[in-house]
């Protein structure tokens, strides 16, 4: 499963129209979420670090809702833009998530222990978890 990362509101309008989770590494306004959400159709979630998922308005947050796109609070740790522009989250661990599932494991639990062992934010593993195929 890959994350587009996108460092700069000047990336948003050349965007991949197919993209369905997009990390966004900066402070976006509401314009910039809305050219996101119009820009990429298929969208499914906007991960944001916690300090500025923090500051989005309630009106956003709403009308994020009403489009229905998840808004997660995360990070791409140790995640370098230079290199690629994508943040893939490996297979292996797309595999322990679906095993832990099939053993009859809860989804919180799963999104718990994920979340200790890897980087991901419980909330990206309970999204892992909901699809079904994470590509």
């Amino acid at each position: 499963m890959k994350i587009r990362v996108v460092s700069s509101r000047n990336e948003i309008l050349s965007l991949n129209p197919n993209e369905k989770v997009v990390h966004l590494a900066f402070r976006p306004s509401n314009k910039d979420v809305f050219l996101l959400v119009e820009t990429c159709p298929k969208l499914e979630v906007i991960q944001l670090p916690k300090s500025y998922r923090r500051t989005i308005s309630r009106a956003i947050e709403m009308f994020l809702e009403m489009q229905k796109v998840q808004l997660l609070e995360g990070d791409v740790w140790g995640h370098r833009k230079d290199i690629n522009e994508y943040y893939t989250i490996p297979p292996s661990l797309i595999s322990k998530i679906r095993s832990m599932k099939a053993e009859g494991t809860s989804v919180e639990k799963i999104a718990e222990k994920v979340a200790q062992e890897s980087k991901l934010n419980p909330m990206m593993v309970s999204y892992i978890l909901s699809k079904r195929d994470p590509e």
